[in-house]
């Protein structure tokens, strides 16, 4: 007997797939990698460095609105606001990289040996997923970043571990639904081994989902990086981040200084709406229950 991989959608025949669909995740991954482009190109695009002060050595080295000179114009501290906002995409795509894959990496597994084997490994594991799945993505990652502290590494950590229970659970239900399908006792009986069917044939069937749970999480991970840098908790204070920048730049809105908030606020928006799009256009291409009317 002849047992074969799922096939995913395919990409040959996209009339078949619903139009609105294949237009959101065309327009989420366009805006996503316009970020990526803008984080690999930031140090040839930037107008000065990011804690460079264009204004220092002035008699009186105050802002500056946007102009030719500084597109985004410069912070009360006379930083420009371009530069800062540009390396701070190369921070949040670091950290939500790091943190997604990290809790792909640990959620995928555990939810298929959790699901296959069951049994007390299953319940144990499951009341603690349940447990961190109960606690809100941002108090978990705050009390965390307390514990681990700043940086890039500490700040994909701490949320990390908010997003494992989420891969967890849908690998671990995907897993338990297809563990009794003809061809994985077909594999058992056979000889397969528990490594060779978890591998070999429950991944490929429980992988789909993943997709869009990495891509919506990210843009959930984005939004929870801002709040930590907003709250001084995710990355060193000098470090441009989008969070830190918008915290630094509430004093300012009060003065009349608007664009040191528009700009890293909107470039936090632009990429949560890029990402969004990009997973909700996948899921309703990778899952048919979604498509049906």
């Amino acid at each position: 007997m002849t047992l074969t991989r799922p096939r995913f959608f395919s990409l040959r025949n996209l009339s078949r797939y619903p139009r609105l669909s294949i237009q959101m995740m065309i327009a989420g991954t366009a805006i996503t990698l316009m970020f990526v482009l803008a984080a690999l190109l930031a140090p040839l695009l930037q107008s000065w460095g990011w804690l460079q002060n264009p204004l220092e050595g002035l008699s009186n080295p105050i802002h500056e609105a946007p102009s030719a000179a500084h597109w985004f114009g410069t912070s009360r501290q006379g930083y420009d606001v371009f530069s800062r906002t540009l390396f701070g995409t190369q921070a949040a795509l670091q950290v939500v990289v790091l943190a997604t894959l990290l809790s792909l990496v640990v959620g995928v597994p555990l939810g298929m040996v959790s699901g296959y084997l069951g049994g007390r490994l299953d319940r144990i594991l499951l009341f603690l997923m349940d447990t961190i799945y109960t606690l809100p993505g941002l108090l978990l990652s705050v009390t965390l970043a307390f514990v681990v502290g700043r940086g890039v590494g500490n700040a994909a950590i701490a949320l990390s571990i908010a997003y494992v229970p989420q891969y967890y659970r849908v690998v671990r239900n995907h897993t338990i639904s297809i563990k009794t399908e003809l061809f994985i006792e077909a594999a058992r009986s056979m000889g397969a081994s528990t490594w060779r069917v978890l591998s070999r044939y429950l991944f490929f069937n429980v992988i789909q989902s993943v997709p869009v749970l990495f891509t919506l999480n990210a843009a959930d991970a984005v939004l929870i990086l801002g709040g930590l840098g907003f709250l001084g908790l995710g990355l060193p204070e000098q470090t441009p981040e989008w969070g830190t920048d918008l915290r630094q730049a509430l004093d300012a809105l009060s003065t009349g200084i608007w664009w040191t908030a528009l700009f890293p606020g909107l470039a936090l928006t632009m990429l949560v709406v890029g990402l969004s799009l990009m997973g909700e256009g996948l899921n309703e291409l990778i899952n048919p229950l979604s498509r049906q009317e």
